[in-house]
């Protein structure tokens, strides 16, 4: 195969993976690193900085909107940034000594929770009876608009979310995901935050988060830049196309569809990782 049929394929290759992700809220990395490694049969390594260096331009982009739109708390972003940068250091200095064929076998595992998290009822607008001291401290409770008006919540289990972050940047940097179902589960399931909110802040925090692995990575030499600028300008155009269809399509049956995908690639990235083949 050719350079140019290469490049072409993974470029087309990065687009659905980016739509994909885009459509599910799961982020193009959960299908972009099996494609890499199980179709191209790329280094699971440099697929992992790939899908990294894909999710800092795509959570820049998507980011800058949410913020204008007033949806995104940055204060609880800011704030769990920390939990999250750290263990995507230490995720990522861990990957460099890890086999591969291990961190196949986490990011299948991984895989499947991701799926199952796609289906679970969603706290839709929070919860306004919490009296957290923490979160009035650092002044985390805030609004966001609904229906042209805004509408307040309260946050509760500061603690609990910020160690579910922590557990979260480690296996963004360990496996190259924005580790969004992690994010969203700590911040809908134990902080209590709307999901309109915890879902554009989790994508706020993805690309900080997947700058401080790609450095390591970077220093590593598993960013190869072949790879990475095919795939940074398909995730985008993929992301952006699947952010204008997702007005237009059933997102319920779409993320059944895509849960049942996403559980075969999961089996089939831990049925290779104990066999060796990764």
């Amino acid at each position: 195969m050719s350079i140019l049929v290469f490049t072409l394929i993974l470029l087309v290759g990065a687009f659905m993976a980016g739509m994909l992700g885009s459509l599910t809220g799961l982020g193009g990395g959960v299908v972009l690193i099996p494609l890499l490694t199980l179709v191209f049969h790329v280094d699971i390594r440099y697929a992992v900085g790939a899908s990294l260096v894909a999710s800092i331009a795509n959570s820049s982009g998507a980011a800058a909107a949410y913020i204008k739109e007033g949806i995104t708390n940055v204060r609880i972003g800011m704030f769990l940034e920390i939990a999250t940068t750290t263990g995507a250091i230490v995720g990522a200095v861990l990957a460099v000594y890890t086999p591969t064929h291990l961190v196949a076998i986490l990011f299948g595992f991984v895989l499947l929770f991701s799926a199952a998290m796609t289906l679970r009822k969603k706290h839709e607008h929070g919860d306004s009876n919490s009296n957290s001291k923490l979160a009035r401290i650092m002044r985390l409770n805030s609004s966001y608009p609904v229906n042209g008006e805004e509408v307040p919540y309260k946050v509760s289990g500061v603690a609990g979310g910020y160690a579910l972050m922590t557990v979260a940047g480690v296996v963004s940097g360990l496996l190259g995901i924005g580790s969004g179902a992690l994010k969203v589960l700590a911040m809908d399931g134990v902080m209590r935050i709307p999901f309109k909110v915890s879902t554009t802040t989790s994508n706020f925090m993805i690309g900080v988060t997947a700058a401080a692995s790609a450095v390591i990575y970077l220093q590593r030499g598993y960013i190869d830049p072949g790879i990475a600028m095919p795939v940074v300008l398909g995730v985008l155009a993929g992301a952006f196309g699947g952010s204008k269809l997702l007005m237009k399509l059933n997102t319920r049956k779409l993320r059944i569809l895509f849960c049942v995908v996403i559980s075969a690639l999961a089996l089939e990235m831990i049925y290779n990782g104990f066999t060796g083949k990764l």
